[in-house]
Formats: C-alpha cells, sequence, structure tokens
C-alpha cells in the first residue's frame, strides 16, 4: 500500500470514526465516499465492518442507559437474518449502481425531514420495524450501510436523542459484528485486510472517543439536526463518488 492510499485510510478511519461516536452510526457512509478511491469494494466492506464493531464496542457505555430492547429486538432478529444476503450479493453488487442508489435515497429523505415538518409516523409498529431491520442487514452484508436505513425510519418516528442512539448503536454493533463474521466464513475477508486494518483502526478509535464526547453535549434538536446532514452530506458523496468513476 503506497503512502498516498495510507492517508486516505487514515483520514477516512478518523472522520468515521468521529461519526460512529457522534451519531452512533456512519462509519460506512463516510468512509467509503473516501476509501472507494484506493480500495475495492471487496475490501471496503469488510474494513468497515471491523472499525465500525471496533467503534461501536469502544463507545458503548456512552449510551448503555438508553439501549431498551423492546424497542430494538424486531430490528435486531431481522437484521440480522439479512445479513447473509448481503454477502451473498457482495461479489456480485454493481458498485457504481450502489453506491449512486443508496446515495439518492440519502439526499432526498435527509433533505425531506431537515426542511420538511417535524414526523412522528406511527403506523406499522414491530412488522414495519422489523422489514426496516432486515434491509439494513443486508445493506450491511452488501457494504457494511447497515445504519442508513433503521437511522431513517427512527428520525422518521420522532423518538427522542437517547432513544434513537441506543437504537443506533446496539444494532450497528449486532448487525456488523455478525457482517464480518458471515464474510470471514465466506472466505471474503483476506490477509489483504491486515495493513489497512493496521491503518485505519488508529484513527476509527481516537475518532470515536472524540466523538462520543460531543454526543454528550448535544441536545434533542442539535442532535436531530447533525443527523440529518450527516446523512445527507454521506448521500452526496456516494453520489460524487460515483459520478467520478
Amino acid at each position: 500500500m503506497t503512502l498516498s492510499a495510507c492517508l486516505t485510510v487514515l483520514a477516512g478511519s478518523l472522520l468515521g470514526g468521529f461519526v460512529s461516536g457522534l451519531a452512533g452510526f456512519g462509519t460506512a457512509l463516510v468512509t467509503l465516499g473516501i476509501w472507494l478511491y484506493v480500495i475495492p469494494p471487496t475490501l471496503a466492506a469488510p474494513l468497515v465492518a471491523l472499525c465500525s464493531v471496533v467503534a461501536q464496542t469502544q463507545t458503548l457505555r456512552t449510551v448503555w442507559h438508553a439501549i431498551d430492547i423492546r424497542y430494538a429486538w424486531p430490528m435486531l432478529v431481522t437484521g440480522v437474518l439479512g445479513v447473509p444476503v448481503g454477502v451473498a450479493l457482495l461479489p456480485h453488487a454493481d458498485p457504481h449502481l450502489f453506491r449512486a442508489g443508496v446515495g439518492l435515497l440519502l439526499v432526498i429523505f435527509s433533505t425531506w425531514l431537515l426542511f420538511g415538518r417535524p414526523m412522528a409516523i406511527g403506523w406499522g409498529g414491530r412488522p414495519a420495524d422489523a422489514v426496516i431491520g432486515a434491509c439494513g442487514g443486508i445493506l450491511g452484508g452488501l457494504a457494511g450501510l447497515s445504519g442508513a436505513l433503521p437511522t431513517l425510519w427512527a428520525t422518521m418516528r420522532g423518538w427522542s436523542k437517547d432513544r434513537r442512539r441506543g437504537l443506533f448503536q446496539i444494532y450497528n454493533l449486532v448487525v456488523l459484528a455478525t457482517a464480518f463474521a458471515a464474510q470471514l466464513a465466506d472466505g471474503l475477508v483476506t490477509w489483504s485486510i491486515l495493513p489497512l486494518a493496521a491503518a485505519a483502526l488508529p484513527g476509527t478509535m481516537f475518532g470515536a472517543w472524540v466523538g462520543a464526547r460531543a454526543y454528550l453535549r448535544l441536545s434533542d434538536r442539535h442532535f436531530h439536526r447533525i443527523i440529518l446532514m450527516l446523512l445527507g452530506l454521506s448521500g452526496l458523496s456516494l453520489v460524487w463518488t460515483n459520478l467520478l468513476h
């Protein structure tokens, strides 16, 4: 790996770790737009999962009080079941089409929620939560993007800062740990990931540490706006990366 590639991986991991520590999700949404310049998708997906699990584990105690399994379990169960589907799709996915589709989805919905009227969707209940969880699991297995749809859904539900953050944290930790294990079992994680992990993990851990401390200072309103702006910027990054390639 060249020096410029190493620095690119480190920069992505710092930003991804910070966003994960701040918001409880977002490692993939931030890092993929940077890493895909120097890392192929087949290596980027397991690296994202590994860094996400490290960041989520490191900051878990920050929001342990907000994790409520009663609300999280439908998403957790179906999210884990969706992971093998995403892993199976990984070798066959078109990275350009995938990045463009996810990016457009994030831009449209985050803009709508940021500038529209506040929402508090009550329909669907746990079955709807389960469907969103399954889709997030598929995206997690495919590219480590497990947090995008559950984050949008929880925001549309109108949940509080702590309730949303608790859901993001436990969902992403469980689903991405499952995704990484599935990728290992399928032989998609090779020795080539070791130098990438050596470059990424220090940045991930430091960024997550800083982000977790910033999270504690946020109000509900500020957290809501930051989440939507992060989703929108991440979507723009994915679309822009796709256009450049």
